[in-house]
């Protein structure tokens, strides 16, 4: 398993699945397992509680992708 986290501050929100749009300071955690499964998962900096974002099932086809798909969400993320 492959992990990468980042801070961003969300100005205008993102979306989740569980409760809907926060906003805010955020972290995202990706996660990619050898298969290529990607999981996204979005909090509040410093929270306990976890939310995935929607979507579905994410899949890598490199999993060598992993870091530059992360970087590429915070990029999406961070608009402010």
């Amino acid at each position: 398993m492959d992990t990468i986290s980042s801070v961003f501050k969300a100005t205008h929100g993102v979306m989740t699945t569980e409760v809907g749009v926060i906003s805010g300071d955020l972290e995202l955690r990706t996660t990619s397992d050898k298969e290529g499964n990607l999981t996204l998962a979005i909090t509040y900096l410093d929270a306990d509680e976890w939310y995935t974002l929607p979507g579905g099932n994410y899949q890598l086809h490199d999993t060598r992708d992993h870091d530059v798909i992360h970087r590429m969400l915070i990029a999406v993320l961070n608009r402010q």
